[in-house]
């Protein structure tokens, strides 16, 4: 009688298994990773952006929009704090006016509500911060604290330091 082998042994078997499961966990913490970083690259695009738009704001009205106390670190202007998320923008009563909108939409943190920008200033200045995720960002300032809350990332105007 002549044996025939067919199939796979369980050494074979549990060979392949391992290194299936160290390609895929290797595989994980790159994604992870990589999500990590398009959050902080999301972070720091939104915070230039919120840049251009108060440097409009000041060519506008010759200063800057100031901090809501009470709110911990959002913009206040025009009788009213802006939520992240909000329009921020100038709106009329008068249809003779035009409405002035600075941004469609101020930036929200990614992980947004747990995590949130914070705004500070006086109007003559203003200080953006924000919480990057990578400890390794080549970017990162020192602890910077805002409202309630320490951030590690900050953006500021010209006449001031994060």
């Amino acid at each position: 009688m002549k044996y025939r082998r067919e199939g796979f042994t369980l050494i074979e078997l549990l060979v392949v298994m391992a290194i299936i499961g160290i390609l895929s966990s290797v595989g994980i913490s790159n994604f992870r990773s990589s999500q990590v970083k398009a959050r902080d690259a999301k972070r720091k695009s939104d915070l230039e952006q919120i840049q251009r738009a108060l440097e409009i704001y000041l060519n506008d009205k010759g200063n800057y929009p100031v901090s809501d106390s009470e709110s911990g670190g959002k913009i206040s202007a025009f009788n009213k704090v802006f939520d992240w998320g909000d329009e921020f923008s100038e709106e009329f009563d008068d249809p003779q006016k035009t409405n002035t909108v600075y941004m469609k939409e101020l930036p929200d943190d990614p992980l947004s509500p747990a995590q949130t920008y914070c705004y500070k200033s006086d109007g003559s200045f203003y200080q953006l911060y924000a919480k990057l995720e990578n400890s390794r960002d080549p970017s990162l300032g020192g602890s910077y604290f805002c409202g309630s809350s320490s951030y590690n990332y900050g953006v500021s105007s010209s006449n001031t330091s994060p």
